[in-house]
């Protein structure tokens, strides 16, 4: 067998951000790398066994410009390319990284292979930036196998050595150089001498004939409303109000709490009368919603608003853009919403070992 038949191959898939920018050796200016060069900005893969090929968006753009299209372009490109290639790396600004990545791990069921987003605080092209370790490390986690089989077999986030998964990843820091991190969830990898895997942190799917499977459908008519005190209840009146509205994340206190308020109460019952689904998640960046604890968490609960758990934001609002698209039946909703889905939440009804298997680590 000959080297190259040995090689592990890579997809990256470049949207644009400032991972993507060098510096012109003439003028000096950054300017969009050229990703069909991938292997010779970094030698170290062919020694790794990795072959890498990269396609772009044709005009590469910033991340705050993304839209379900764009999920839909990236998720529809792994589709069409997963029998060719062994992993996939997306390049991404990290604004809106957490969405996207959160997007495609629903609109991706069934996944065997790894599809890693990274990007970078600092431009590829200058002598600090951190996007080189990103990219290479990313590279080489969405190549690895364990056992004959992709070692990473999820959406995840790699950045500021640590590998997350994707629904539960969070830009935290406009500075940081680990600026994405995992509120409620341990990271997959630690990046250190070795790649630390936390095996028991590994999501798996069970393989099934139907093998991968594309929901491009995100349904956009939803909203976000985040309570604050004081708030007129005419801002949400007019946001429930909305004629095309399907869905609504409620972005509420501590762990899940609102205000005692009648008008409150009516205003959420007539949504949910009207088909309107209403899903409960924390303002809090750690911990989860927890209707049982408190008289004012029961009053949504009342109002037919599904308890979040400790999705992020990010998750919640793009899980619910999925399962609006799947179905209108409210059951069905109501089930999809608090079934962990692709290891989005922490199931309430059992151990974090008996959802994922048993714990344990192993250095790469």
């Amino acid at each position: 067998m000959s080297h190259l038949e040995t090689m592990r191959t890579v997809l990256v898939i470049y949207t644009g951000g400032t991972i993507g920018m060098t510096r012109d050796k003439v003028s000096g200016a950054l300017v969009p790398l050229d990703f069909g060069q991938v292997a010779k900005h970094v030698p170290e893969l062919a020694h790794a066994g990795i072959r890498v090929e990269a396609v772009s968006f044709d005009v590469p753009m910033d991340s705050s410009d993304v839209s379900p299209r764009h999920w839909r372009s990236l998720a529809t490109t792994v589709a069409e390319c997963y029998n060719r290639f062994d992993g996939f790396v997306i390049l991404h600004g990290t604004d809106t990284m957490a969405y996207s990545a959160s997007a495609l791990s629903f609109m991706l069921e069934g996944l065997q292979k790894p599809v890693i987003f990274t990007g970078s605080q600092l431009p590829i092209g200058i002598p600090r930036t951190d996007g080189r370790e990103n990219l290479l490390s990313a590279l080489m986690l969405a190549a690895h196998q364990t056992d004959g089989a992709s070692t990473i077999q999820e959406v995840a986030v790699y950045f500021g050595n640590h590998l997350l998964r994707g629904n539960r990843s969070h830009k935290e820091s406009a500075q940081s150089l680990q600026a994405i991190v995992s509120p409620n969830f341990p990271a997959l990898v630690e990046a250190g001498v070795d790649f630390m895997i936390e095996t028991s942190t590994l999501w798996r799917t069970p393989p099934t004939a139907d093998g991968l499977q594309l929901h491009p459908g995100m349904r956009q008519e939803v909203a976000w409303v985040s309570l604050y005190p004081g708030m007129p209840l005419d801002l949400l009146r007019q946001t429930l109000e909305w004629p095309d509205l399907r869905g609504v994340v409620l972005a509420t206190y501590g762990s899940g709490n609102a205000p005692t308020s009648q008008v409150l109460k009516d205003l959420l019952q007539e949504a949910n009368q009207r088909g309107v689904t209403l899903l409960n998640v924390t303002q809090c960046g750690h911990g989860g919603v927890h209707p049982e604890l408190y008289a004012t968490s029961h009053m949504l609960a009342g109002c037919g608003v599904i308890p979040g758990h400790d999705m992020t934001t990010e998750a919640a609002l793009t899980k619910l853009m999925h399962v609006l698209a799947l179905t209108d039946d409210q059951g069905q909703i109501r089930d999809m919403m608090t079934a962990n889905l692709r290891g989005e939440l922490t199931p309430q009804d059992r151990s974090r070992a008996e959802a994922h298997g048993p714990a344990g680590a192993a250095g790469l």
